[in-house]
This record gives structure tokens, C-alpha cells and sequence, in this order.
């Protein structure tokens, strides 16, 4: 039976393969989320009667925060849901006519059930204080209705609750962002939103240096089986800071509130990577402690690469032909120690460490054949080792005062350095003989401290005013050189190339408010503005870099309308985006003679105006989203790419203020509550972009480009619960051609499937998973050109995968009602580029990321 089950889970998602969007009333929180509309659980009727309520121990008499409210009606079928708020009060409204009963849960307490509630149109039912008791014994949280949402709609921002991905377990947050309507991964990692790189990506609502140098680098190592929910935010409020064209990347972790000593152990093996985890936490009374350590092998990473280009400079013509064989490996950690402590009852203070470390390798052999007008053809070929290493840590203290429910003081600080080592060696060989050896070595240390207050208070019932300043304080320092060996062996540095370093003051003044605004009609609009100004002090071995100091005002404005189970919101902001050190740095990355690229010292912040509209419908047990944007940046910071004046056949490429980007798109999404056990889903992403900029014309002279198409993308998902602990999952991507400045980037796909059973009562579990296991690899196919160059670029990355994970938790648990905990600073202000490797040209050079 057990097989039978299998098969059919099996022939169930490979029929659809389609991600789960379940729905459930939550039993913790300080929100009250309904559940999604359109799934089994958004069963609410609507009406305008009303129940209400409060919750107290019956022991203390203290009222229970947080507390389950299921509301079933006379047939024992689940109708709505909340959560107590912090003074254990409760609210069911727009109830229609009719019998009901209530239950009400929480761990360690028994539940008590309310019979015999007749509602009639307009009343409101008062149930007065309810008193629960004490129950040791039962330790299980009840389960009222499904799971919680896959998918949530906010006002400013769209919520994947990525905890039920049961095909997460042993791989990474790219894993996950994958399957976050509106974004976009690579196979390299490096994540767009509505086909823009320009994002700002938070761990807890808080930045990280471990961000900075490279996003798809830092990603790979938060373990997927961590993350808690991840929150895209389009439309960002003048809350948060001027950054991020694109928008904003929220990663939430997942936290512990229980009282007593716990202990969870992850592990996973594969055939390209393995993963081992212990999180554990003690809590007693007003004081908790966490410690954690994920680690995470990479192995069997291999990269074949093809590569054909034609460039001329002063009339010769030089044809490049190289291929490329390469593997990776790495070892990836992240550590840390959390500490909170309830001052008073409406006091917390929080503090925490975390240490994150990076050591990636790769290895590339180059076979290159230069066909030059009027010369022989010359072979050579060119070993690559290339590390790219980093140690990260963050320190933050945080404090908050809540007076009473939505007004709040808080203080927050942090305190956040990264060192980083990007280098390579390279073997050069020509008749299989070793002629040359070549080292580059990059060092970089990005260090900051932010302090930041924030406060809000509300006004009357429906208004909200917030208000708060920040201050940060960077510090980049890159030091590169280039070295070429004597016939002894020994290094020397080299003449054309000399040593350098780019030091790089950044230092950020900030304030803003805002105001949101309901009426009785459910019309909500949320304004607010925000002034950054910008003090840049930079260097280089050569003297002061001519990028002076600016300022910015940042204006938002968000609206939505709800009637008739449809929602409108309409949104615009202004955003800037500040260059990041790999745009800056001035090393000379060379580590495939053939595509070089080096920074622009000099490059100055781009602007965006976004404006979007977005629809959203239930329509009987399915959810529609759509939402319709334009982005339009002017002095965007674009990629140029031209022949080398001194190395032949070689591409440079660089970075220069140089463009303009207009974006007009859609983005629709749609869940399908089949069953309150399976459920499917699908998203599509469609927008026009149009690119202009200038480059270097035949004569010397510069000249206008352009490019312009359609990028589409889009993906469907399946989740499907069965009894007994069984559980199945699947997932499918598809990428479609994306448009660049010079050329095109070839699409790709992406496909996954899994399968868990938990056991004891959920405290273990194990799943297997694979990816993309019906093909043997993916070729992106990347064409560029221009009037002096074109390039032809493949790269087949061998992706595909399979892993078994196992999870166990230790430790007996109670659960005392969690308390709010002290906010902390969230920097979202700067530029980070995602990891690329174009061409055949291994990692190397680069560096940290001033923000």
C-alpha cells in the first residue's frame, strides 16, 4: 500500500507539475492573516454580525497573547479564523446570520469549545472573558484547517511562506527564490525582480555585508530549510531606504519562542552537495539564548563552455575560438548566537552575532585559438584556479519601547564587517609546454555601523503616522595587483598591470515620514517621503576620485481599494541606486585573457521612477493576482563592452552612467485550491524593455546603441498531503531570452520534485528530492555584437541532482505566549551585483560591495 501510495503521489505531480498554496487559521503570531482567498480555507462568510471575546489564564488571570479562534458553524465545517491580540482580546466580523460555535487553542492549554451561538443580521455576540486552563500534557498545537498560505498578498508586498517547501531540505535560498512569484533566478544564482538586478536583499528585515560583494554568492549560504517566509516588496514605503531600483527582497529566518531547551539536527547528502545543521535554544522566564551552525559542501559542479568572437581594431581582424572545461567546489557556513531579554512588560532588548564564511573554488582549462588577419593562427591554452573567499560578521543591538498596541519607540544598531579574497592563478602553455605564469590578488574589507531610531503612533482608529532618522558609516578598502613569474618561479609584479587600491568613504544621512489613511469605505492610502543625502570620500593609488556628494528626495505613494472580493492598489516610487565595488573597483580582472573586465571608479548613482496597478480576484476556490508596471531609469549604470587595444581578440568590458531603461510589464499569478489537500498553481512574468546607451564607434567616436524585446518567464507548481505523514511537492521554471544592452542572453529551465514522511509524531522526517533529472545538463546562449565586436557565448552547466535529507528535533517544549521582540536596522541603500561567469573566464578580481 505503502508503494501504491508513492506511485500515485508521483503520477499525481508529474501529471501537473505544479507548488503548494495551502491555507490555515495560525496559532502564533502578532498578526492576524485570514486565510488566503481562494483556498480551502477562505471559507468566511460575509455578513454584518459580529463575535467577540477575551482570553485569560485561569490560574493568573493574566490574559494569554496569541491565542487560536476557529469559528465552525452548524454542520462542524470550518468557517473563519483569528488570533487574539496582545491584551488577549478577539474580533470575528462581517459574519452573516446563523448558528455557530467556537473553538479555542493553545499549546499548553486544554481547548474549550463555546456551543450554541445564534447570530442574527447586524448583532454583535459579546462572549465576555473566557478563562483556560492549564495542560500539561498536551504539548501538540491543534490544527484547525489546512496549512498556512504558500502565497499571502499585503499592501506593499507579496509573501511566500517558504516553510512547507518539503523539496527544500539540503539546498539553499536561491532553491527557494526560485519559486517566489515576480523573481527570477539564474543558474548562477544572481536573482532579478521583474527582469531588474537592481534589488536590495535583507536577512530579518536587516542588511549584511555577506550581501554586499555578490548576492548570488551570499545565498548560497542560507540554508534553504531555514528560511521562513520571503517577502518581495514592490512598492517599498519611505520607511525603508532610497535603494534598490528594482525593489526589495525581505528574507525572514525562522525563530523559536518556547520556553525550555531544544535542539534540531538537518542533514542531507547528494550527489552534488551535502549539508549538515544543529539549531538549538533555551528560554527561561524573561531571558532566551540561540545557537546555531549550518555547513554545506559543493562538489561535482562541472561547466563546459564554447566561445566564438570577432573583433577588429585599427582594420585587423582578429576571430577567437576557446572552449572551455571547468569544475567548482565549495564549503559554505553560517553560525550564530542570539540573546533577548523582556526589560518590563513593554520593553525588549535583543542582541546578536553572526559569522557567515564563503571558500569557493574554481578550476577552468582553456584551449584558445587567435586567427589574426594576416598572421598565423596561434594555440594556446590557460589553467585557471581561482578562490573566492569571505568571512562576514554582523553584531546588532536593538531596543523597543511599545506603549500601547501600534505605538512604539525603537533604537537599533549594527555593526557589520566582511573580508573578502578574490584570486587567481593561471598556468599558460603553448605546444604543451608551460611558457607563463600569471597571479592576480584581490583583497577587500567592507566594514559599516548603522544606528537608526524609528517611531510610529497611531491616530483616531484609522491613521498611522511613523517617522524615524538613520545614520550609516561605510568603509571599503580593495587592494589588487598583478604578478607574472621570472623564469626561477618567483613573481614580479607586471608593468602594464601595476598594483592599486581604491579606498572608498560612504557615509549616509536619512529621514523620513509617513502616513497611512483608512476610510469606512475600506479605501487605504499610505504616503510618505523620504531626504537621503550622500557623502562620498574616494581614492585611488592614482588620487581622489571625482564622485562628489548628493542628495535625494525619495517620494512614495500607495493606494487600494476592496469591494466585491476584488482588491485594486496602485503604487509609485522613486528610488535610487547607488554603484556597487565590483562597478567601482579598477582591478584588472584577466582571468579569461578573452572577456576582461575592470570598473569604473567614477560611476555616479542611477534614478527610477516605478509605478504599478494591481488586480486581484477570488473566483470560487481560485486566487488571481495580476499586477502591470513601468519602470523607467535614467543615467543607468550599464555594462560596455569593446575590443582591447593591446591584447588581441580580447573583449573589455566596464561600467558607465551611460544608459536608459524603460520597462512596461505584467505580472499574474493564480492558486488553485483543488482540495483542502492539493493544491496548483501557475505564474507568469511578461514585460517589454526597451535599452539605450553609447560605446566606442569604428572611428573612435562614440555612438548611440539600442536594444529593445520581450523577456518572458514563468513556472507552475503542485503540493499534495496525504495520510500518515506523506507529503509531495513539484515545481517547473522556464526562462525565456533575456534582452542586454549589446545582445541577448539565451533562456533556461528548472524543475523539481520531492517526496517526505514525517515520523514520532513530527519530530523526524525524511525526503528525498531531485532536480532537473531528466536531462543531462542546460545551455544558456548568450549572443553580443556591436559595430568593432560580435561574440557568441554557450555555457552547459551539469545541474542535474539528487538528495536525501533527515531532520530531528530533541527536547521537551513548552510554549509561553512570545513577546515583541526589539526591531533592528534594516539598510536596503546600495547596488550588489550578481556572480557572473560569462564566457570562459573563471572567477576573479572583483570585490566587496560599498553600500
Amino acid at each position: 500500500m505503502k508503494m501504491l501510495r508513492i506511485l500515485l503521489v508521483f503520477s499525481i505531480l508529474a501529471s501537473s507539475l505544479l507548488s503548494p498554496a495551502f491555507a490555515q487559521f495560525p496559532a502564533t503570531g502578532s498578526s492576524q492573516p485570514k486565510a488566503l482567498p481562494g483556498t480551502a480555507g477562505d471559507q468566511s462568510p460575509k455578513g454584518s454580525a459580529k463575535i467577540t471575546g477575551s482570553i485569560v489564564d485561569s490560574a493568573s488571570s493574566k490574559a494569554i497573547e496569541f491565542v487560536s479562534i476557529a469559528l465552525y458553524d452548524k454542520a462542524n465545517k470550518a468557517i473563519d479564523g483569528t488570533v487574539a491580540d496582545e491584551k488577549g482580546k478577539f474580533t470575528l466580523n462581517k459574519l452573516a446570520a446563523g448558528d455557530y460555535k467556537v473553538l479555542i487553542s493553545f499549546i499548553g492549554y486544554t481547548n474549550k469549545t463555546i456551543d450554541n451561538i445564534k447570530l442574527s443580521k447586524g448583532q454583535e455576540v459579546d462572549l465576555g472573558t473566557i478563562t483556560l486552563g492549564s495542560n500539561t500534557k498536551t504539548l501538540n498545537e491543534v490544527t484547525v484547517t489546512g496549512q498556512a498560505a504558500l502565497i499571502e498578498e499585503k499592501v506593499d508586498r507579496l509573501v511566500y511562506n517558504a516553510e512547507k517547501d518539503i523539496t527544500a531540505k539540503g539546498g539553499d535560498a536561491t532553491d527557494i527564490l526560485r519559486k517566489v512569484p515576480l523573481l527570477t533566478v539564474d543558474l548562477d544564482g544572481n536573482v532579478s525582480l521583474r527582469g531588474s538586478q537592481n534589488i536590495r536583499v535583507l536577512i530579518n528585515n536587516k542588511p549584511s555585508t555577506i550581501i554586499a560583494n555578490s548576492v548570488a554568492d551570499a545565498l548560497k549560504q542560507i540554508p534553504a530549510d531555514q528560511i521562513k517566509s520571503v517577502e518581495v516588496i514592490t512598492s517599498p514605503s519611505a520607511k525603508y531606504d532610497a535603494e534598490g531600483s528594482g525593489g526589495i527582497i525581505n528574507i525572514i529566518t525562522k525563530k523559536n519562542s518556547l520556553q525550555g531547551l531544544n535542539l534540531n539536527i538537518d542533514a542531507g547528502v547528494g550527489n552534488r552537495g551535502s549539508m549538515l545543521a544543529l539549531n538549538g535554544g533555551y528560554r527561561k522566564g524573561k531571558a532566551g539564548f540561540t545557537i546555531g551552525g549550518f555547513g554545506r559542501g559543493m562538489y561535482n559542479t562541472i561547466t563546459k563552455t564554447s566561445l566564438e568572437q570577432t573583433s577588429t581594431v585599427e582594420n585587423v581582424t582578429t576571430t577567437t575560438r576557446q572552449t572551455g572545461d571547468g569544475s567548482s567546489h565549495g564549503l559554505f557556513g553560517n553560525y550564530n548566537l542570539g540573546f533577548d531579554y523582556d526589560i518590563a512588560k513593554n520593553q525588549s532588548l535583543t542582541a546578536g552575532v553572526k559569522y557567515g564564511v564563503r571558500n569557493f573554488s574554481n578550476q577552468q582549462d582553456l584551449v584558445t585559438r587567435l586567427m589574426k588577419t594576416g598572421s598565423t593562427d596561434a594555440l594556446s591554452a590557460r589553467n585557471v584556479a581561482a578562490d573566492n573567499l569571505s568571512g562576514t560578521v554582523d553584531v546588532n543591538v536593538d531596543y523597543l519601547h511599545t506603549f500601547k498596541p501600534q505605538q512604539e519607540w525603537s533604537v537599533s544598531t549594527l555593526y557589520s564587517r566582511n573580508d573578502l579574497t578574490n584570486d587567481f592563478d593561471a598556468d599558460i602553455f603553448r605546444e604543451k609546454e608551460l611558457t607563463s605564469r600569471q597571479r592576480n590578488l584581490n583583497k577587500s574589507i567592507n566594514q559599516e555601523f548603522t544606528f537608526q531610531s524609528d517611531y510610529q503612533t497611531p491616530i483616531k482608529k484609522n491613521q498611522m503616522l511613523e517617522f524615524g532618522g538613520k545614520g550609516i558609516f561605510r568603509e571599503v578598502k580593495s587592494k589588487y595587483s598583478f604578478l607574472i613569474a621570472e623564469p626561477t618561479g618567483d613573481f614580479r609584479p607586471e608593468t602594464d598591470q601595476p598594483a592599486g587600491d581604491l579606498t572608498y568613504h560612504q557615509n549616509i544621512a536619512a529621514a523620513y515620514s509617513s502616513y497611512t489613511y483608512t476610510t469606512k469605505k475600506r479605501y487605504t492610502l499610505k504616503g510618505g517621503l523620504r531626504y537621503e543625502h550622500t557623502f562620498i570620500d574616494a581614492s585611488t593609488n592614482e588620487g581622489m576620485v571625482g564622485v562628489g556628494n548628493y542628495g535625494v528626495l525619495v517620494p512614495s505613494v500607495n493606494a487600494s481599494k476592496t469591494f466585491k472580493g476584488t482588491t485594486i492598489k496602485l503604487g509609485y516610487n522613486r528610488r535610487i541606486q547607488r554603484p556597487g565595488l565590483q562597478q567601482l573597483n579598477p582591478n584588472f580582472n584577466s582571468a579569461n585573457p578573452q572577456n576582461i573586465t575592470i570598473g569604473n571608479p567614477e560611476l555616479r548613482p542611477e534614478l527610477t521612477n516605478n509605478y504599478e496597478l494591481g488586480l486581484s480576484k477570488n473566483i470560487k476556490k481560485t486566487y488571481v493576482n495580476a499586477t502591470f508596471f513601468g519602470r523607467f531609469t535614467n543615467n543607468a549604470i550599464s555594462q560596455v563592452r569593446q575590443p582591447s587595444d593591446t591584447l588581441p581578440g580580447a573583449i573589455v568590458t566596464t561600467y558607465e552612467n551611460i544608459g536608459k531603461q524603460h520597462a512596461y510589464g505584467a505580472n499574474i499569478f493564480a492558486n488553485i485550491a483543488a482540495t483542502s489537500k492539493i493544491n496548483f498553481g501557475v505564474f507568469a512574468n511578461v514585460f517589454y524593455t526597451k535599452l539605450t546607451g553609447q560605446t566606442l564607434g569604428q572611428n573612435g567616436l562614440s555612438q548611440e546603441i539600442y536594444n529593445d524585446g520581450v523577456n518572458v518567464s514563468g513556472g507552475i507548481f503542485s503540493q499534495a498531503t496525504f495520510g500518515n505523514g506523506w507529503g509531495a511537492q513539484a515545481f517547473g521554471f522556464m526562462q525565456g531570452q533575456q534582452i542586454q544592452l549589446q545582445g541577448k542572453q539565451g533562456g533556461f529551465g528548472f524543475y523539481t520534485i520531492g517526496v517526505k514522511k514525517e515520523f514520532a509524531n513530527k519530530k523526524a522526517s525524511l525526503g528525498l528530492a531531485a532536480e532537473n533529472f531528466m536531462s543531462k545538463r542546460f545551455k544558456m546562449h548568450t549572443e553580443l555584437t556591436s559595430l568593432q565586436f560580435n561574440q557568441v557565448n554557450d555555457v552547459y552547466l551539469y545541474n542535474r541532482g539528487f538528495r536525501l535529507t533527515f531532520t530531528y528535533k530533541i527536547g521537551k517544549m513548552t510554549m509561553d505566549a512570545p513577546k515583541r521582540k526589539a526591531k533592528s536596522v534594516n539598510n536596503d541603500d546600495v547596488k550588489s551585483e550578481g556572480g557572473q561567469q560569462q564566457g570562459g573566464g573563471g572567477q576573479g578580481g572583483g570585490g566587496n560591495t560599498p553600500r
